[in-house]
């Protein structure tokens, strides 16, 4: 079903009155970010994709350097993506807690406040020793010092979801250690195989408890809501008996436990429901 159809359904109109004049909670997933050229993990016509995770990020040197050598080149392309129409409609609805799973940094760059990136973001860098964190910016200068000529040769490899692109030919990538002490250096993201830290949890949480006892409700914008780290929100709302919305092109793990499901675009929706 086309945004168009979608938005002459009951469905569309019901679910934009029950959240309008509401306090809100929103969950923001990849499906989001398309609108800002960014590809999603799931969504309709989505190829399979297998991200690396930190067991093996840490394994070792080989494992790094095809992290990186896409990591850079999708980065490179990443940073230029801008807000679209759904973050810059988030920023103007100010939830009671925007939760993004996103690591792109968009919604802060549209200016939501009370932002929780659960996962993180892919502009910044952690050291693994020293546990300082630096600039992506910094990062990136230096591998394109490092490896001159390799963005041009690979300027063809298709952009992914995580921030990287589809490429195999990484031999030879040099790789720099922490400009402090040399440890090893990590994008500050939750990987695969990681845990999200524990006071990111519990404010979201406790926004979600919170939308029980005020009349609020959960919206759901542009997620699968295949990973636990989301999935658990809608449970925990839907236990409360708190209303769901879930907005997204294509099922999601939590369309049971929604009071709607929209198989339409975040964009249009979230646009609407800003006024």
């Amino acid at each position: 079903m086309t945004a168009a159809a979608a938005r002459t359904t009951t469905a569309y109109a019901a679910a934009l009155d029950l959240l309008r004049a509401r306090p809100l909670v929103v969950l923001t997933g990849a499906g989001l970010s398309t609108d800002s050229g960014i590809p999603d993990y799931r969504g309709p016509g989505s190829p399979a994709r297998t991200p690396m995770t930190y067991q093996e990020f840490v394994s070792g040197p080989a494992a790094r350097q095809r992290y990186w050598a896409r990591s850079h080149l999708g980065w490179g392309r990443m940073r230029s993506a801008d807000p679209n129409a759904g973050h810059q409609a988030l920023t103007r609805l100010a939830p009671d807690l925007l939760i993004t799973q996103n690591v792109d940094g968009l919604h802060e760059r549209a200016g939501s406040p009370r932002l929780v990136a659960l996962h993180g973001r892919i502009a910044d860098v952690v050291c693994l020793s020293c546990r300082g964190v630096t600039p992506r910016t910094v990062l990136h200068e230096r591998l394109a010092a490092l490896n001159p000529e390799f963005a041009a040769r690979h300027a063809g490899a298709e952009t992914r979801p995580d921030g990287d692109v589809d490429l195999d030919e990484t031999a030879g990538f040099v790789v720099p250690g922490c400009p402090s002490c040399g440890g090893v250096l990590k994008p500050d993201v939750v990987f695969f195989g990681e845990n999200v830290p524990a006071a990111r949890v519990e404010r979201c949480y406790a926004a979600v408890e919170a939308l029980a006892g005020n009349g609020g409700a959960l919206l759901v914008a542009g997620s699968s809501l295949t990973v636990m780290s989301g999935l658990r929100f809608v449970r925990r709302a839907a236990r409360n008996g708190t209303p769901v919305v879930i907005v997204n092109r294509g099922t999601t793990r939590g369309d049971e436990l929604a009071t709607h499901t929209l198989h339409a675009g975040c964009s249009e929706f979230l646009t609407a429901l800003a006024g």
